[in-house]
């Protein structure tokens, strides 16, 4: 059978999470896709059915702790052949564990989807010469917005405009890295444009440290929020004289990520790198 009648194998890391958990309910809704495995380090319910933990009714899944031991079995059951083109990994789970995670996929040839944030400059150079040397498609998407691509999109054109900037993001108070890779992929974006914003023009003094948020090489400066009630939001903000420019994306509800982290999971496998960001696949 070729690849184009198959399903997609899915394994999904941080399944009991929230993005984790809409992942599935994602890919049980569609042909598309097939859930292989179910990774949570919630040892107390481990052999439990994924779907009925998530309130789906059983799918014959069943959440395992043992995060190599599941790439192990996916790279055994769903080889990269010339039939078919591998497993996919979809992980939202640790800004500590993202980095490994990634690795460890590439390494037993299930291709990496990472959600997670925190990855660092130095990791992400290191992990695109590790899936360039494997010839594997694998993917860091900070976020899985098509609305958020656009906004970043926007803010891109408009840096060519404006030599004063500044970005605040806001998450819910669960989110344990700040300040998000959206927001730090956001600046880069900008700093594409141009090498140096904010030039001082008064010296600044801060009677509480940090009250001015964090100052990137280019002087771009990031602000971070953290709340109950929030899920993902991010406002970037233009200065000229006597304007400003302002540009907001609202993430409301998880299912927003869907679509971004479907289409993801279905392009990924016919590359043979690492790509950073949705708007390289979008």
């Amino acid at each position: 059978m070729s690849s184009a009648n198959q399903s997609i194998p899915v394994l999904v890391a941080g399944a009991l999470g929230r993005m984790g958990s809409e992942v599935i309910k994602a890919i049980n809704s569609s042909k598309d896709y097939q859930l292989v495995g179910a990774i949570d380090n919630q040892k107390d319910k481990e052999g439990q059915d994924i779907g009925s933990l998530i309130g789906l009714g059983p799918l014959d899944v069943f959440l395992s702790s043992d995060f190599e031991g599941s790439l192990c079995a996916a790279s055994q059951n769903v080889p990269k052949d010339g039939s078919n083109n591998g497993a996919v990994l979809v992980d939202f789970t640790h800004p500590k564990v993202a980095y490994k995670h990634t690795r460890t996929s590439i390494a037993y040839g299930v291709h990496p989807v990472i959600g997670t944030t925190g990855i660092t400059t130095d990791q992400l150079e290191d992990l695109s010469k590790f899936a360039e040397k494997a010839s594997l498609g694998s993917a860091i998407i900070p976020n899985f917005s098509v609305g958020m691509v656009l906004l970043q999109q926007a803010a891109s054109a408009a840096a060519r405009f404006y030599e004063f900037a500044e970005l605040t993001e806001m998450h819910h108070n669960k989110k344990a890295d700040a300040p998000s890779g959206t927001c730090i992929k956001t600046a880069e974006l900008i700093e594409e444009q141009r090498s140096s914003f904010n030039k001082s023009l008064v010296k600044e003094e801060e009677s509480i440290e940090g009250s001015r948020g964090g100052s990137r090489p280019s002087g771009l400066r990031l602000h971070s929020v953290r709340l109950p009630g929030l899920v993902a939001h991010q406002q970037v903000m233009f200065g000229s004289n006597g304007e400003t420019y302002e540009l907001a994306h609202n993430t409301i509800d998880r299912s927003a990520y869907m679509p971004g982290v479907l289409l993801v999971v279905k392009k990924i496998r016919s590359f043979n790198k690492l790509i950073y960001g949705l708007e390289k696949i979008l």
